[in-house]
């Protein structure tokens, strides 16, 4: 009896640390905040996305409204092709802003949609044309350089 009730407490730990572990890892890969609703499917063009990921989120004013579903090459333009899909409830003007921002100094990277004032708003197939890429923290640093080897040179 006694071995009976140990085999019993053992097994519920090992279930709570499994299931301790599914919560983390759910956290971890930023997929617990995104509630399955009905979605409507936008694209974004960008010269540059960083470490722009699928699944990574899409805020707007910091509220979650949609995640990365795909990212490839668009060979006639040789920009990323961006597909995203938004949450129904949030419904943004066409000529909205997309960027690339990074949460924190080395976060990871998001979508941030900017809402513009148009009365049309975007729906499935949709191409949202007003779009910032990332920035490069080598890029910067090396304007930072050679705008400081021009000064010196004058």
């Amino acid at each position: 009896m006694e071995r009976t009730k140990l085999d019993l407490w053992v097994g519920m730990f090992v279930v709570a640390g499994i299931a301790a572990l599914v919560m983390l890892a759910l956290k971890v890969g930023n997929l617990s905040t995104y509630n399955v609703s009905e979605t409507y499917q936008v694209q974004a063009y960008f010269t540059n996305i960083g470490g722009l990921k699928p699944k990574a989120s899409i805020r707007s004013a910091g509220v979650l409204v949609g995640r990365v579903t795909d990212i490839s090459l668009d060979t006639d333009r040789y920009e990323a092709k961006v597909s995203m899909s938004l949450d129904k409830r949030y419904q943004f003007p066409k000529d909205t802003f997309a960027n690339i921002l990074t949460s924190g100094l080395l976060g990871e990277q998001y979508i941030g949609l900017s809402p513009g004032g148009d009365s049309e708003m975007l729906k499935t197939g949709d191409q949202i044309k007003k779009t910032q890429s990332a920035m490069v923290l080598e890029d910067l640093i090396g304007k930072f350089i050679y705008s400081k080897a021009d000064g010196a040179d004058k």
